[in-house]
């Protein structure tokens, strides 16, 4: 059996930033990984996007479990199966969160993840295209950047905003959240910058690095109550792999809580339904799931400002993918979703509840729903919803999905936020500069009063893809991991880094919070005794 150091499992957004650091400290390294390498031209050309997004190319595409809130329906989960994870196939949208969710965590009893505590590691990870301040680095890994060809129509959301007395916010990720404004991309030279161009690509020839793709985890192995190593399955066949310090589980808010109980590491009553062992009783793996649900509005138009399908757009689209082959500019540098809107539903809140993100396109069903002719969409979000859901396994089978169940609109309180906000979001689009390109609303022209607001928001609702919490930090007893080192309560020698330790969902998009996490992971794993 092969034997490291460190095994991380799981090469997106946490993955690679651990496996950088670590081989930077001077140790030697496992990468498992489930999807294959990030090759694909889709993954680095940002409009491929809207390629990988609707279709199973280096993507999971999970389905949830029927949603009662979303009247049956089951949701969409779109999630990275590349190098990269997620991280290759988002919008590349750079967002921190509000400096108040942060706080939150540390309030709650996880000290050392409070804002001030936190930032650094934002900052550290960082090489900002704007340049060096209190709240931006130079010189990190990850490139932000401003968009190379940001499109003009953007403008009129903006301004329409404005005159609705929305503030004009130049930097979401600064002294404050609130506002209308343009994205930064985590992009470098029109390119997608992923986790894996950042952290791993300049280390995958290191000596002391073995990265190994399309290799499904299975199975934690233990000496007791110590995590030893990995059985994994890879062309059909198992093999193993030897941890001589750390086992480290960065397969996401689904992959991660899956691995634990595979391995008997879980809710004991529910493991016990598909004949798994029990090693250890953890009852809050799987649990606290959190997402965004959110609602697209779409607008035709017949401006060929915008993306779509159309004889003349094929033109243009010809002469913009000349445009990218040789300059890296254009709209296939684009992330479709450029500007943005972080507001509040009441005016007496103390931070933003909703957030917009408006498209240069139309996206019907997560870009699964295709029209003819040109348009633009916006996305409204329930920043911090109520509803708190699941993930469990449908059988003891490594290579089936995970049981996913967001309980989308479970609690009324995030429906009412959700009302608000789509009345916020209309005013703006119904607004002058937005209205006078639009030639068909589509599927809510006739939408009025709130009982049809409500069923139309439960008949198209769904995901903004941003899925965290199943194996959250804390001391209770529905704890999963400690918060001053993301070890596994009750265990030796595992830890959980990603999106599943947050004890709650940030206000914002979650690639850079995720990014944040393993920094500082980083931080404690090579400064323990």
């Amino acid at each position: 059996m092969e034997e490291y150091d460190y095994i991380v499992i799981g090469g997106g957004s946490a993955g690679c930033v651990l496996v950088r650091r670590l081989i930077d400290a001077g140790h030697s390294v496992c990468l498992l990984e489930a999807g294959k390498t990030d090759k694909s031209p889709l993954i680095h050309i940002p409009l491929g996007l809207a390629v990988i997004l609707p279709t199973k190319h280096v993507n999971w595409a999970f389905d949830t479990e029927p949603q009662a809130g979303l009247n049956g329906r089951r949701g969409y989960q779109p999630r990275g199966k590349t190098l990269g994870g997620s991280s290759s196939i988002n919008a590349m949208l750079y967002v921190r969160g509000h400096r108040s969710d942060y706080d939150d965590w540390a309030n709650a009893g996880n000290a050392g993840w409070g804002y001030d505590d936190i930032l650094p590691y934002f900052i550290k990870s960082e090489n900002n295209e704007r340049g060096q301040d209190e709240y931006h680095g130079t010189g990190g890994p990850l490139n932000v950047a401003d968009l190379r060809s940001r499109n003009p129509f953007n403008d009129n959301f903006i301004a329409d905003a404005k005159e609705l007395q929305h503030q004009y916010n130049p930097d979401f990720n600064g002294a404050r959240q609130e506002g209308i404004g343009d994205f930064q991309v985590t992009q470098i030279k029109g390119q997608r910058c992923s986790a894996a161009v950042a952290f791993l690509k300049p280390i995958r020839n290191h000596p002391k690095l073995n990265i190994i793709t399309q290799a499904q985890s299975s199975q934690l192995l233990f000496d007791g109550h110590r995590c030893i190593g990995v059985e994994y399955i890879s062309k059909g066949q198992k093999k193993s792999v030897k941890a001589r310090a750390e086992v480290i589980l960065s397969a996401g808010a689904f992959g991660s809580p899956q691995l634990l109980m595979l391995s008997g590491i879980g809710p004991a009553a529910k493991l016990q339904k598909h004949g798994i062992d029990i090693r250890h009783d953890l009852p809050g793996v799987g649990e606290n799931l959190q997402d965004h649900i959110d609602y697209v509005a779409a607008y035709k138009s017949r401006s060929l400002e915008l993306m779509g399908f159309s004889l003349p757009g094929f033109v243009k689209m010809t002469g913009e993918a000349i445009r990218y082959a040789f300059t890296r500019r254009g709209v296939f540098s684009s992330s479709a979703a450029e500007s943005c809107g972080f507001l509040k539903t009441d005016p007496a809140l103390s931070r933003p509840d909703i957030q917009l993100h408006f498209i240069n396109g139309i996206v019907d069903d997560h870009n699964r729903s295709l029209h003819w002719g040109h348009g633009f969409s916006c996305h409204v979000c329930v920043l911090r919803p109520k509803s708190i859901g699941s993930v469990e396994l449908h059988n003891s089978n490594p290579l089936a999905p995970p049981k996913i169940d967001p309980a989308f609109f479970k609690e009324q309180a995030d429906m009412d936020v959700m009302m608000k906000g789509f009345k916020i979001m209309r005013k703006i689009m119904n607004s002058p500069r937005l209205s006078s390109h639009a030639t068909e609303e589509l599927y809510t022209a006739n939408i009025h009063s709130d009982a049809d607001i409500e069923q139309i928001l439960r008949n198209r609702s769904d995901s903004v893809y941003h899925p965290v919490g199943t194996a959250r930090m804390g001391y209770d007893h529905m704890a999963v991991v400690s918060p001053d080192s993301l070890k596994v309560h009750g265990l030796e020698g595992l830890r959980v880094v990603d999106a599943s330790i947050m004890p709650t969902l940030i206000g914002g998009n979650t690639n850079a919070p995720t990014i944040m996490i393993a920094e500082k992971a980083s931080d404690m794993i090579i400064n323990s005794p």
